[in-house]
């Protein structure tokens, strides 16, 4: 069996093999004579959590009694006691402590499925909050609204364009319910799905620096204009180069800091100094002739990745709008042949 999890109370081996014998077997007269309840499990939380069975009944409304009984039937169940009664405020026995964190975790299980199964309901309406790259022009995703609206008329669409740092944090935190990013992101709470990886290249109007591989050395004496000047060294692509110096001994101080690619590469085409750029940027129309490019000593690439936040269901619509993405970007990887 699995070890306890942080915030898990411990319990020798065999206790909790004991535990799981009695659960097993309350399922087995469950199948038989009704058997332990959603409802008891909550009566039992409640009770713990608020410190009486009148609380816990108010907090479910219900009568006293009737959370009282939910107990007594659920340590019928298991054949144990799971409160010491005769106090003004309930404690919970050993083999109480033992079920919480189960009893816990099934209601937290149950709850999330009831909330997936209530996102269900039709795209008659809504709304899909969805957050994309700041590049997002470049990977084919400039469309995506458009064929969403097309298929969804009334749903109302949010998307918000920002760097990747911020976009995982806004999921994080619950103010954008999915979202595009370059990894590497902070993921403690997030759910991450690689889709596609791309190259990022160095750009120099300079032949010469773009004969041979660029070693982190190499890119840290050159005159460098780099973008995302605002999230700066948090920036995922930047977050990159910047361990990459700090193994090597060296510091990366760019000449000049922008917010946008393009103005980056307009500036490198006309000599003032040298930068980066994701293939998809150079593949693009766009992109300034006269540039030339070259692959770092060590490939350095950019991720791109679905978030979401872990446990917490998406809404039906922006479910759809995830799918539609992701649908976007495999099929541009697919059309890269990588």
């Amino acid at each position: 069996m699995a070890s306890a999890g942080p915030g898990e109370p411990s319990a020798p081996l065999g206790f909790r093999h004991a535990i799981d014998l009695v659960l097993t077997r309350s399922v087995r007269r469950h199948r038989r004579a009704g058997g332990m309840t959603l409802n008891q499990l909550r009566a039992f939380v409640e009770a713990e959590r608020l410190g009486s069975f009148t609380a816990a009944a108010r907090a479910m409304d219900i009568a006293q009694a009737s959370a009282s009984e939910l107990v007594r039937r659920l340590e019928a169940e298991l054949d144990a006691e799971l409160f010491v009664r005769g106090s003004r405020t309930l404690a919970l026995t050993t083999a109480g402590q033992e079920l919480l964190p189960y009893a816990q975790e099934a209601l937290a299980a149950a709850d999330g499925g009831i909330r997936a199964v209530h996102s269900l309901g039709s795209l008659g309406g809504g709304t899909a909050t969805f957050g994309v790259l700041r590049n997002a022009d470049y990977y084919l995703l400039a469309d995506l609204v458009q064929m969403f609206h097309a298929r969804y008329p009334r749903v109302r669409v949010r998307l918000v364009g920002q760097n990747s740092a911020e976009t995982a944090a806004a999921v994080a935190a619950g103010r954008i319910e999915a979202g595009l990013v370059v990894l590497p992101i902070d993921d403690e709470v997030l759910s991450v799905t690689p889709l596609l990886r791309d190259e990022v290249l160095y750009v120099s109007a300079d032949r010469e620096r773009t004969r041979e591989p660029v070693t982190i050395e190499a890119f840290s004496r050159a005159p460098l204009v780099l973008y995302d000047a605002h999230y700066g060294w948090q920036d995922p692509t930047r977050r990159q180069l910047a361990e990459r110096a700090q193994l090597a001994g060296v510091r990366i101080d760019p000449l000049i800091e922008l917010e946008h690619v393009e103005a980056a590469v307009k500036l490198a085409a006309v000599g003032v100094g040298d930068t980066i750029a994701s293939s998809a940027v150079i593949g693009s129309p766009t992109f300034p002739s006269g540039l030339h490019t070259a692959s770092f000593a060590e490939p350095l690439y950019d991720t791109i990745a679905l978030v979401r936040r872990r446990g917490r269901p998406l809404s039906r619509a922006t479910r759809e709008l995830a799918r539609l993405a992701e649908d976007t970007l495999r099929e541009l990887r697919q059309s890269r042949g990588v």
